[in-house]
């Protein structure tokens, strides 16, 4: 398995990526004109000052880490504690912390104060790589969730799982993964893996788009069975009386259940177009339920949506 994280991995400059781990180091306000302004002369350095008792340092920390090591040496991250060398700070007027510094050939060329998001440190860090003519390729993780994504979108959903599984053994907390892990077990008949797997998940991940899609399509994969002893049954009743949107409803719900998701949609927009307030807005919300168990990449959303704007305001 852990030859497909492998594959993504960024060759980097020069040194591989052992010059990763050495591109983290410690500074003084000693030793500071070594390891930055001189150092900076040849790949750009970051300078992160902060303090034991400093927490978002805390949280920033470990990003930065993260990021300069996949970075292979394209940048060298220093560390500077202010409680213990106090006296560069001062020079670079540093006023609260987190503050970071990046240099280059011996001079301050940007900077930035406070915790950010991984993303936007790291389109940082890719910008100060570019100054001294570097590119930083995906990381590991990354270029193994492309994969993934590549092979869920082919329908290849066996090797989708596989990947997004080695993803989670590298990074347990990867929302992104576990939600799509899931999704790819659901494509797959294997229902109660899925909802293992997004009955484990923390209820920060609650609101991610992902985990909603995929636990959206694990309820009406859990119906599966049920909805397809129903459905003869069901396409009697709607035919014997096509304005019973009870009968309607139950019917697109059992044809979502089975994967009949145009059939379902025609028909839940059918009972909105006729009364679209019926039962508390019974039959658009489960449209909206259905839109989000296929993802908003899946054309059927896309057609749904308009049919339906197209329906509420005429």
């Amino acid at each position: 398995m852990d030859q497909i994280i492998g594959q993504g991995a960024p060759a980097g400059p020069a040194g591989g990526s052992a010059g990763g781990a050495a591109a983290i180091v410690d500074a003084t306000d000693q030793t500071f004109a070594q390891e930055v302004l001189e150092a900076s002369m040849t790949v750009p350095v970051i300078v992160d000052f902060w303090a034991p008792w400093c927490g978002p340092c805390k949280q920033l920390g470990p990003i930065l880490e993260k990021i300069v090591t996949e970075a292979a040496g394209a940048v060298k991250l220093v560390k500077v504690d202010i409680d213990q060398s106090p006296g560069i700070a001062g020079q670079l007027r540093v006023q609260s912390i987190p503050a970071v510094f990046a240099f280059f050939q011996g001079r301050p060329v940007d900077a930035f104060q406070g915790a950010l998001p991984e993303s936007q440190i790291k389109e940082f860090i890719q910008n100060l790589a570019r100054m001294a003519g570097k590119e930083i390729g995906p990381s590991p993780i990354e270029a193994a969730m492309e994969q993934a994504t590549a092979a869920f979108d082919a329908e290849s959903y066996d090797q989708a799982a596989a990947i997004y599984g080695q993803v989670l053994q590298h990074e347990p907390e990867n929302v992104t993964a576990a939600a799509k892990l899931a999704t790819s077990y659901i494509k797959l008949g294997e229902v109660e893996a899925a909802g293992e797997i997004l009955g484990n998940l923390p209820d920060s991940a609650d609101n991610d788009a992902d985990v909603v899609s995929a636990r959206a399509a694990l309820s009406f994969a859990e119906k599966a069975d049920e909805a397809a002893q129903k459905l003869g049954t069901l396409e009697a009743q709607v035919a014997e009386n096509p304005n019973d949107h009870q009968a309607r409803l139950d019917l697109a719900d059992a044809q979502a259940g089975i994967g009949q998701n145009e059939a379902a949609i025609d028909n839940l927009l059918h009972i909105v177009s006729i009364d679209r307030g019926w039962n508390d807005d019974a039959a658009r919300l489960q449209l909206l339920k259905l839109f989000e168990a296929l993802g908003p990449k899946d054309p059927l959303v896309n057609d749904g949506r308009m049919r339906l704007s197209s329906i509420l305001f005429s």
